[in-house]
């Protein structure tokens, strides 16, 4: 990664003292629970601004009603990182990016329900008749508000270069790329079309229906979009447009090219102003102002928009307009509760959190891509959340831990400087800290061209079996070539004129998931043509400690085996590719691996708080990727691993197998970590489609207590025993890729003890990975 630059104006003991503190309330601070808190926010906020994450912030906190803390305004560091760049104030203007499709666009539909004028359950088809096309035609309003309603993250920027008229027209045009109401997918795409319902309904525009409706009520005379000269002149800049600073001049493309109006950025305001705001939704729709009680929604319209939905097995909790908990939460903290507390982010830095029970909130602005795009706030918003709820004594939830992916940390430089021209292998789990595909990230970017792209096994959507044809990306237009189909490397003339070849897909841990022999692949192809590799790196989901069962047998090197490790190596993909280039002979390739922020070896998935997106047909959820390398090596006998069912490798079984037999014999072996119960079931495709079969169903108990290949041969081991006769054990060692452990399994008395044939390979491959690994 390439450092953010510091200005020479950045003087570490000057941002270390600089305090300038107003409150917005008379009172003083509290000094109820958590008093100290404070000045650990101040700490945490400076640390932020040495370390060059951020140029200044400004935070505002407060607990009205009867538990009442003070309401506390602290505005430290600069507006920018210039010579002469003024220090920050409580004043200062802040692009909120995607604040905006809360306060502005939600709160705006949510005063047209209140009228009687918007149902949230109609179709927005039912508003924009134009909008009901190419799958859209049953998507709600509701849904949109949610951020469940189908469509795209974004799409082209090119989309948007001809006038708002055709802006829309070409969102009209754009399909459905999942089943409304199925899945969260974070979408700008959404929120610009409820910006454009509300103007269709009201007559007025977006920002004059948002002025006239919610900000002056409410007294928030520094909230707008497009700020006049005299805002402007007080806002903190972003990134350069042209010759000079972004600032009052909105940050995000789209919503510049639409004028700087748009449902899903555009709105510009101050900490104070966003505290009226949060006073109002706490307050059930009414704040006082100048000591009269102002109404903006009505406390049903409030309690509707703040309610709870949670997608099935409840998880990606979303309320209108709200992030309540999905991957996106890290403005929580530990300290707010979880599930029942809400808030937003903004891509610029900005974020606020609400917790109505107990009538609290914070605000958090910073420019954090200021200078050049290449700040960062994860960190700091779990930690002020985690001290504001402290602070005001809020009921806290045990924090999740928040992973930074490599794809939301990527520079410019990383691909090759500006003007770059790159690819990208990538799938479905190639997708970025909002939901958008990496794809639509790269070719939203203007400092490199996206001028191809290439699948892996499964194609694009990780939904196919077999081989994979090339295809076009719709959103991009771009073609797709399959690096799983007449090749499995890219060929010199689809490398030809590329900078860069970025490989961005989740891996499972397993030597023969086929991602990493992809990609070792693609690191050759590229090493041969003079092309860089970037690599964004995603967390291991098995964690970084798992390395078991043997190293495959050199001579046996395949397309499942591209490299002698054991089963389980304990990497990421960004640090096999390190391995991939330094050892078996090494490959001369210009790599650059793109790590993770906050990621470390003993996390699981649910521990990295990124959101699980099937990487194949039949690996649907974290417990299937703990069990692939279990049951993954029963897969070259004639068993059904369980693909066809809703299950793939929590079950197996065959027509031919004893169920309850096989269940009390595996129970009796007392398998670490597993729990085996008799199950009969028909696969739909697949081994025995169609065919009753009897087997197990398979429950996880202890996943550090689970050696998962030992466990894998102790099942082969005890299958044989159960079923010699009708097991065809001929390719089962055909996912083992050992002959020696495989021999001393078929010939040995009892399967305790089997891991001690790989021991020493297991030792040497620590031993050689161990300069290549990136996280503690």
């Amino acid at each position: 990664m390439v450092a953010v630059p510091r200005a020479a104006v950045d003087n570490r003991t000057m941002l270390s003292t600089m305090l300038l503190a107003a409150t917005v309330a008379p009172q003083a601070p509290a000094a109820g629970p958590g008093g100290p808190a404070l000045d650990e926010m101040d700490r945490a906020i400076l640390s932020w601004i040495d370390q060059g994450f951020v140029p200044g912030a400004v935070l505002l906190h407060e607990r009205i009603g009867e538990e009442a803390s003070a309401a506390t305004t602290r505005a430290l560091g600069r507006v920018g990182r210039f010579d002469g760049a003024p220090e920050m104030e409580a004043r200062t203007v802040f692009d909120l990016a995607s604040l905006t499709k809360v306060v502005a666009t939600a709160t705006s539909v949510m005063v047209l329900v209140d009228e009687g004028r918007v149902d949230l359950g109609a179709p927005v088809a039912a508003y924009l008749p134009e909008f009901g096309r190419n799958g859209k035609e049953d998507i709600t309003v509701e849904q949109l508000l949610l951020h469940r309603g189908g469509l795209v993250p974004d799409n082209a920027l090119a989309d948007y270069e001809d006038g708002p008229d055709e802006a829309w027209r070409r969102i009209c045009d754009l399909p459905t790329r999942e089943e409304p109401g199925s899945a969260f997918t974070y979408t700008d795409v959404g929120f610009i079309a409820l910006g454009e319902l509300v103007e269709r309904v009201d007559g007025r525009p977006l920002d004059r229906f948002a002025a006239e409706q919610i900000f002056a009520p409410l007294g928030m005379a520094d909230t707008c979009f497009k700020p006049p000269a005299s805002l402007r002149a007080r806002s903190a800049p972003t990134e350069r447009r042209g010759d000079g600073w972004m600032r009052g001049e909105v940050h995000d493309p789209r919503a510049h090219l639409l004028g700087g109006v748009a449902g899903h950025a555009g709105l510009f305001s101050t900490a104070s102003d966003l505290g009226r705001w949060c006073r109002m939704i706490l307050g059930g729709g009414a704040a006082e102002v100048d000591g009269e009680v102002v109404r903006v929604l009505s406390e049903g319209a409030v309690s509707e928009m703040t309610r709870t939905r949670w997608l099935p097995g409840g998880v990606d909790g979303r309320a209108l307009g709200f992030d309540v908990d999905t991957a996106y939460s890290s403005p929580r903290g530990s300290g707010f509760p979880r599930g029942a507390s809400f808030g937003h982010t903004g891509f610029t830095g900005t974020c606020f959190w609400l917790d109505p029970a107990a009538k609290a909130y914070y605000v958090l602005l910073t420019n954090r891509v200021h200078p050049d795009g290449g700040g960062k706030v994860t960190g700091l918003r779990r930690r002020i959340g985690t001290l504001v709820g402290r602070h005001h004594g809020l009921r806290e939830t045990p924090m999740r831990a928040a992973v930074t992916l490599g794809v939301d940390r990527y520079a410019p430089d990383d691909l090759g400087g500006k003007g770059a021209r790159v690819a990208v292998i990538t799938n479905a789990t190639g997708r970025d800290a909002r939901g958008r595909r990496t794809i639509d990230a790269l070719a939203s970017d203007p400092d490199v061209e996206l001028v191809r792209i290439f699948s892996p096994e499964h194609g694009l959507f990780s939904k196919l079996e077999g081989d994979v044809g090339d295809a076009t990306d719709e959103a991009t237009g771009l073609p797709v070539y399959s690096l799983y189909g007449d090749t499995r490397e890219p060929t010199d003339e689809m490398l030809e004129g590329l900078d860069a070849v970025v490989f961005d897909i989740q891996d499972v841990g397993v030597r023969y998931y086929t991602y990493i022999s992809t990609l070792g692949l693609a690191m050759e192809a590229c090493g041969r043509k003079g092309v860089r590799v970037v690599v964004l790196d995603r967390p291991n989901p098995i964690t970084g400690g798992r390395v078991e069962g043997p190293a495959c047998d050199p001579e046996r090197l395949s397309f499942i085996a591209w490299r002698p490790m054991p089963v389980t190596h304990g990497m990421t993909v960004g640090e096999i590719a390190r391995m991939f280039r330094g050892e078996w002979g090494g490959i001369e390739c210009d790599l650059t691996v793109v790590p993770m922020e906050g990621w470390s070896r003993a996390m699981w998935w649910e521990d990295t708080g990124v959101r699980w997106i099937d990487p194949s047909p039949n690996m649907r959820n974290p417990t299937q990727a703990v069990l692939y390398p279990c049951v993954g090596l029963l897969e070259g006998a004639n068993l059904s691993v369980g693909r066809g069912t809703d299950e793939p490798f929590e079950r197996f079984g065959a027509p031919f197998v004893d169920g309850p037999a096989l269940a009390a014999a595996l129970s009796a072996a007392e398998i670490p970590g597993l729990r085996f119960s008799a199950i009969e079931f028909t696969p739909d495709a697949s081994r025995f489609a169609g065919e009753l079969c009897q087997g197990v169903h398979i429950t996880v108990t202890d996943r550090d207590a689970l050696r998962p290949v030992e466990a894998g041969l102790a099942i082969v081991w005890l299958l044989n025993r159960l079923h010699g006769a009708d097991l065809d054990l001929g390719r089962l060692d055909a996912r083992l890729m050992s002959q020696d452990t495989w021999a001393r399994l078929l010939a040995a008395p009892d399967w305790r003890g089997i891991a001690a044939s790989w021991a020493e390979d297991v030792a040497l491959f620590l031993a050689q990975r161990e300069r290549y690994l990136l996280y503690r």
